[in-house]
């Protein structure tokens, strides 16, 4: 009872930052020309930004959508799978992506945050990719045992 609570709460979670991280890219035009009002740099650099902004929060909801995909295989009880090792390739691929556009924003305005976003999106992506490696592996295993049994 109480790990279908927790499911449930994740699950809810996922779903809220998918469906707003997708408001927060659509929004993000109008959005970018408020904050230029009080950080003059966002302002002088307003197209670069932009768009440096919004691949970023691209990948990042490519990011949650694969976890949400991830997260029905959990729900089915049927975690070790060959979709949730494409997915975890593909979420290091989208975090390698984010750092790439991270750094570029370095170019216009560096910040303490920016450089621990893009740390965190290096260790997110190569945790994806040695974690995709390690369920390949486990799906060849359960592979191999369904056959025997």
């Amino acid at each position: 009872m109480r790990d279908l609570k927790l499911a449930k709460f994740t699950k809810g979670i996922l779903d809220f930052m998918f469906y707003s991280g997708i408001l927060v890219c659509v929004t993000l035009p109008f959005s970018l020309r408020l904050v230029g009002n009080y950080i003059p740099h966002y302002q002088t650099y307003y197209i670069p930004m932009m768009i440096l902004l919004l691949i970023s929060g691209i990948f990042a909801v490519l990011i949650i959508l694969e976890l949400r995909r991830m997260f029905s295989t959990v729900l089915n009880e049927d975690c070790f799978v060959e979709e949730n090792v494409k997915s975890l390739r593909r979420m290091g691929t989208y975090s390698f992506c984010i750092v790439a556009a991270s750094i570029l924003r370095l170019f216009i305005l560096v910040t303490m945050a920016m450089l621990v976003i893009i740390l965190v999106f290096i260790i997110a992506g190569l945790f994806s990719k040695v974690l995709a490696r390690v369920f390949d592996q486990a799906v060849t295993y359960k592979l191999e045992n369904d056959l025997t049994i």
